[in-house]
């Protein structure tokens, strides 16, 4: 009997989510339990946060177009890693499309750079 070469790929999944679970589950009981204002305080990179509404406060657009430039710029790095292991078997035209695939990120990011988005005011 052979065994499918999608199992260590399946254990490996199976063991990642054991893991997860796990440490989710026992953080609560082996972890420190010494609670006092500032470790009930949201954390804010050292600066004291200022009081907010009770419903929350408004983020400012910047945060959402940093986040929104961070996942474009991922999903291009993911695209570039199978186009670059297989860009023997793709040849000239996985090329030409790679091309058009990064000439129409960059014109995103040099709009978004020309824009402003880039400078964190």
């Amino acid at each position: 009997m052979t065994l499918s070469p999608y199992v260590p790929i399946v254990g490996l999944l199976i063991l990642g989510a054991l893991f997860a679970l796990f440490s989710v589950s026992i953080a609560p009981i082996v972890g420190p339990k010494r609670y006092n204002r500032a470790k009930l305080e949201a954390y804010e990179c050292g600066i004291e946060p200022a009081p907010q509404p009770v419903g929350g406060g408004r983020f400012p657009v910047k945060f959402y177009l940093t986040a929104m430039l961070f996942i474009i710029f991922d999903i291009e790095i993911i695209f570039l890693y199978p186009w670059a292991v297989s860009f023997d078997a793709l040849g000239l035209f996985g090329f030409v499309e790679m091309v058009l695939f990064i000439v129409t990120v960059f014109i995103a990011y040099t709009y978004v750079w020309r824009r402003g988005g880039l400078n964190w005011d």
